[in-house]
């Protein structure tokens, strides 16, 4: 864990979208990251291998994107979420790491709301606002990238509430090593932390656990949770569950970990590393000024 000054802000910030086999929702992510307030410092597409529509999606978008796009792919062996983001963050350049699912349409305030609740020492926790299948239907069909608390088509209302006098005050009292809803669909790391962690297992293959394993590894190097509530708002778009949720072929790497001492994964980031905190970009495809190629 780093000992650097708490109230540091980052100096550059990377957004690594997860994505599969969605094109539609993945280009209303990257239309509202590209309508930020505070750009980031780059958009990097995490991609657990998609097919071509995805690839043809990016390409369109990236012809006059106002930061770098980058298309980091894999082939489509099962669910291997922890190696996609791996790959991502190693390619990452920017000093703090968002991480944002490709089904979640950010607020334009969203990169700035996250900068405000970068802290030295802990990892940000962001929520969502949960829609149902016609308010996906209408934030895809619009132009805007949010759902107000009164629109019809959503849940968890409380969420799509943004008061960042009140997120500010929340967050100033908590920090803490609670486990409760953590997701990598809106979630934010010092990237350092996550390269002393030794980033995702990637031992966890198929739905669950390895965002939960992060965590615990991070609580346990003496990283502390902040909660980003009231701010740092995104919408998830409804689509049917692929898993019940409560299960997870992973149940027994998670247990092990809980009831282990390590802090860094047994297969992870330093793999996709050519030196520690530095990326190998010979695979990953990218765009800048208008130029994009995949990999395949």
């Amino acid at each position: 864990m780093n000992t650097k000054p708490a109230s540091r802000k980052p100096h550059s910030v990377s957004v690594v979208v997860t994505t599969f086999n969605w094109p539609e929702a993945l280009a209303k992510t990257l239309r509202a990251l590209a309508a930020q307030q505070t750009l980031p410092g780059e958009v990097i597409v995490a991609d657990d291998g998609s097919g071509p529509a995805t690839r043809d999606c990016i390409e369109r978008i990236a012809r006059d994107y106002p930061i770098p796009l980058h298309h980091c792919w894999q082939p489509d062996q099962g669910f291997r979420a922890a190696l996609c983001r791996n790959r991502a963050i190693a390619a990452a350049s920017g000093e703090y790491v968002i991480l944002l699912d490709g089904d979640m349409v950010p607020h334009p305030a969203f990169v700035a709301d996250h900068l405000a609740a970068a802290r030295r020492n802990t990892f940000v926790q962001g929520m969502r606002v949960l829609t149902d299948a016609d308010g996906r239907d209408r934030l895809l069909a619009s132009d805007a990238y949010t759902l107000g608390f009164f629109d019809p088509g959503i849940r968890r209302r409380r969420h799509a509430l943004r008061l960042p006098w009140l997120s500010r005050c929340i967050a100033a009292v908590s920090p803490s090593t609670s486990l409760k809803a953590i997701k990598t669909c809106n979630q934010a790391w010092w990237r350092e932390d996550l390269v002393a962690l030794n980033g995702f297992d990637e031992r966890y293959e198929g739905w669950g656990r390895e965002d939960v394993d992060l965590a615990v590894r991070a609580i346990r190097l003496g990283l502390r949770r902040r909660s980003l509530r009231f701010a740092g708002l995104a919408s998830h778009l409804y689509h049917p569950e692929r898993h019940d949720g409560e299960t997870s072929a992973n149940d027994a790497l998670i247990f092990e970990t809980k009831h282990g001492r390590r802090t860094r994964s047994l297969l992870g980031l330093d793999r996709h590393l050519e030196t520690p905190g530095q990326a190998s970009l010979a695979d990953l495809a990218s765009s800048a000024g208008g130029e994009h190629a995949n990999a395949a």
